[in-house]
């Protein structure tokens, strides 16, 4: 039963560890990450859940981090059956009751000029810039994989 129940509490600690968020009023900043990437990637990105629980909308107008030369606001756009990423221009609406998910294959928070290595289990800070809640200062853990992991948020209910 012991070996059991140890299993069970080892099993758990990934996701205790990736449930991580930041609160800034209404806003909730959750599960903040990056991947790992080859040594010799010159950008990476950041990926995250942002919910407003409040009465009124706000904007994401932009990012800044030490860990890459210039920070984005980028999504993925069909151009004629090619997927490009583009900027995000005047930045993302964040309606008020509402969770945007930025996420592979979608919004996400480009890192360009990465001054060293993304390397897994490694934390970087990450400043989002609201138009209303100003600055907001998350902290990015690289993980590896290429999926998005597992969150509270994003998994499945078993009935």
């Amino acid at each position: 039963m012991k070996k059991l129940l140890l299993a069970a509490l080892v099993a758990t600690l990934p996701l205790a560890a990736a449930a991580h968020e930041t609160r800034a009023g209404a806003l909730t900043v959750h599960h903040a990450w990056s991947r790992l990437l080859p040594p010799s990637a010159p950008n990476g990105a950041a990926y995250f859940e942002l919910a407003n629980r409040g009465q009124d909308a706000d904007r994401l107008l932009g990012a800044a981090t030490p860990r890459a030369g210039k920070a984005e606001l980028h999504t993925h756009v069909n151009d004629n059956g090619v997927m490009r990423m583009r900027e995000v221009e005047g930045g993302v609406a964040v309606p008020a009751g509402q969770t945007v998910r930025f996420a592979p294959g979608g919004l996400h928070v480009m890192l360009m000029g990465l001054n060293a290595p993304l390397a897994k289990g490694e934390r970087f800070p990450l400043t989002l810039r609201f138009e209303k809640a100003g600055e907001v200062k998350v902290e990015v853990v690289v993980e590896d994989g290429m999926a998005a992991p597992a969150t509270a948020h994003s998994m499945p209910a078993h009935h």
